[in-house]
């Protein structure tokens, strides 16, 4: 467990470089995205994932890691609209999103922990391809809760499921590497 928490500091500390530069750039101009359209995102960047799995090759320079960087990334932007609800234009200054994305980065850890102790590191064992195929099967759960206005009978909520796609990213990251 020791190893996969230093992993995942690791891992965890490019994304956040990432997307702190990224904010430098923008601004938090994300702020006025509804839900389903950073959902629309990751998928996105989950499709391209599983499209040079199969296909073998891609056109496009970015390779996979970036995109499930991305995925990282905006999981957490879709967990701070979640708590914050969308803006009609960008007002959060930087430090704030900064300790929005730690506080949420934290929880997903904390997460992973819990998973990685009850699961015994199963993820180790899996292929990249199973990693994205979770993800992509998370991104459909999220569809339909969105389309259910939010709504669930006995599944977990949305955010559990970008909680769960940051972890998968960050371990299909780690076993990338």
């Amino acid at each position: 467990m020791e190893q996969t928490i230093s992993e995942y500091d690791v891992i965890s500390a490019k994304c956040k470089d990432i997307f702190i530069k990224k904010m430098k750039d923008y601004g938090c101009a994300w702020r006025i995205l509804r839900l389903s359209s950073l959902t629309d995102q990751i998928f996105i960047k989950a499709q391209r994932i599983r499209s040079i799995e199969i296909n073998g090759f891609q056109k496009v320079g970015e390779d996979i890691r970036n995109e499930f960087i991305g995925i990282v990334n905006y999981s957490i932007i879709a967990l701070i609209q979640l708590e914050k609800g969308i803006a009609e234009k960008p007002d959060l200054a930087n430090n704030e999103v900064q300790k929005l994305y730690e506080k949420y980065h934290a929880e997903s850890k904390k997460l992973m922990k819990s998973k990685n102790h009850d699961y015994g590191e199963a993820w180790r064992d899996m292929r990249v391809s199973s990693l994205t195929d979770l993800i992509l099967q998370k991104l459909l759960r999220i569809k339909q809760i969105e389309d259910n206005q939010g709504k669930t009978l006995i599944s977990e909520g949305i955010d559990a499921n970008y909680f769960d796609m940051i972890n998968y990213s960050i371990f299909a990251l780690i076993k990338l590497k």
